[in-house]
């Protein structure tokens, strides 16, 4: 019996952003959780390059920030406690243009409050804002969890986002796992 290895989203987004992503880029994670994204943004833009990470939850970064030390990556993060549609308000404004990438992991805390998840409307509004700021030939990741209490409205107000952006876009593609409508789905849009 051959077994085949699943690839998460999760895991198929790093692998695809990789490439986007040089040594001195800046990047946002803006739904930080428990870091795993944050880790990978800031081995990808290495020890001259910026990320930024969101999120409203204390514990998950805490969780976050102690990956970043284990990893060594802590100088080269910027951790807020603050929801990502107030993107705008907290980035500093060199960073307008200059970002190359972004990524929004939404839905729930792994491991924590599963009440306590990210919104369609907050989410559009972070999307809005993050794509303005994003530099040419920048990226943005997202990936929505429709099979959750609030998920398949999210994602739904996502595929709006996508949609609505389309145009101004370079590429944008859209992965699901056929016939499965509560199956994750992830975004890339590119600028």
């Amino acid at each position: 019996m051959t077994v085949r290895p699943r690839l998460s989203l999760v895991r198929m987004a790093h692998a695809c952003l990789g490439p986007f992503l040089r040594p001195g880029d800046w990047a946002v994670d803006a739904t930080v959780g428990n870091g795993g994204d944050t880790v990978f943004l800031a081995r990808a833009v290495g020890p001259t390059g910026r990320v930024f990470g969101f999120d409203i939850q204390a514990a998950a970064l805490e969780r976050a920030e102690r990956r970043l030390v284990e990893e060594g990556f802590g100088e080269r993060v910027t951790l807020r406690q603050v929801g990502h549609q107030h993107f705008a308000e907290v980035m500093p404004l060199e960073a307008r243009g200059r970002l190359r990438c972004a990524m929004f992991n939404l839905g729930y805390l792994p491991g924590g409050d599963r009440t306590r998840t990210t919104r369609a409307e907050t989410t559009v509004a972070a999307l809005r804002q993050t794509w303005e700021w994003l530099g040419e030939g920048g990226v943005v990741s997202i990936i929505a969890y429709p099979g959750h209490p609030g998920g398949a409205e999210e994602a739904a107000a996502v595929a709006g986002w996508v949609e609505s952006v389309r145009t101004a876009a370079r590429t944008a593609y859209r992965t699901q796992v056929v016939g499965r409508p509560e199956a994750p789905v992830w975004w890339l849009v590119m600028k």
